[in-house]
């Protein structure tokens, strides 16, 4: 009989997470029938507390918001591309026990705009600033050619996202938010707001958009997305970046390779479309 494997997803808040419904759709579809994944809200406090619980039948977590730093004095290691974010969302547990933190948001972000079939550009603009927004600038110091411009809200964000442009190697200049109607007309626009941010530069769409990066979910499409797409712009959503970085997760902690994309991409739009989304 193959042994149980438990993994799962920790966060807080954390009901609305997909990524139980994208783990399970991954091992139906490789045949881990003794594979489970669950959610469990869980903030920084708890946090030390319930990784220090985890035994052997454990292979991995998934982490979301406000867990991405506070997991990091906890790994045995980390790798390069979490490192250079500050940025765990994947903790790996190994056969010896070892605990491994990964951050599959870059290059799931990455594979979400190849897919696309944008793998280079000559400038983009980042909306928005924090966690999200860094990752974004990781991926982007891969395939951005020129200048990133970030639009934000404060000197301090300002500040903040220069220091990650030096840190990653990617030039960004910063702007503040009351002309981010301006970033509309870079080739790549990648949206890290909250629901609504971004509501009232539906209006501001050009002529030819080129590709918006929408990292919300739900709600589906933002007013933004809708009128991006309307104009016959190219548009990604945040199911297409929770998709690939959970791809990633799935390989890593099972070990299979590849994971079946289409499958919880499928599951995923079907659990949204359940919502009302």
């Amino acid at each position: 009989m193959t042994a149980r494997r438990r993994a799962a997803v920790l966060g807080s808040p954390i009901a609305h997470s997909l990524s139980p419904v994208l783990h399970r759709a991954a091992y139906a579809e490789l045949g881990l029938a003794e594979w489970t994944y669950d959610r469990f809200e869980v903030d920084e406090a708890a946090l030390p507390c319930f990784v220090e619980t985890l035994d052997d039948t454990w292979a991995g977590l998934s982490l979301t918001m406000p867990l991405k730093r506070a997991v990091i004095p906890l790994l045995d290691e980390i790798s390069p591309t979490a490192e250079a974010v500050e940025a765990v969302n994947t903790l790996v547990l190994t056969g010896d026990g070892r605990r491994l933190g990964e951050n599959t948001d870059i290059p799931g972000l990455i594979a979400a705009l190849r897919e696309r079939g944008v793998e280079k550009v000559e400038s983009a603009a980042v909306l928005g600033a924090g966690a999200t927004a860094s990752s974004a600038l990781a991926a982007l110091a891969r395939i951005c050619t020129g200048e990133v411009t970030a639009y934000v809200r404060s000197p301090e964000r300002a500040a903040e996202m220069r220091h990650w442009g030096e840190r990653l190697g990617v030039p960004v200049r910063t702007a503040d938010w009351t002309r981010a109607a301006e970033a509309l007309g870079a080739p790549l626009v990648v949206s890290t707001t909250p629901a609504g941010a971004t509501d009232a530069l539906a209006a501001a769409v050009p002529e030819r958009p080129g590709t918006l990066f929408d990292v919300l979910y739900e709600p589906w499409p933002t007013p933004l997305a809708a009128a991006w797409s309307a104009r016959g712009g190219a548009v990604l959503g945040g199911l297409d970046l929770l998709v690939h970085q959970a791809v990633l997760q799935v390989e890593l902690m099972t070990g299979r390779a590849p994971a079946p994309l289409a499958a919880m991409r499928a599951a995923g739009e079907a659990a949204l479309a359940a919502r009302g989304t």
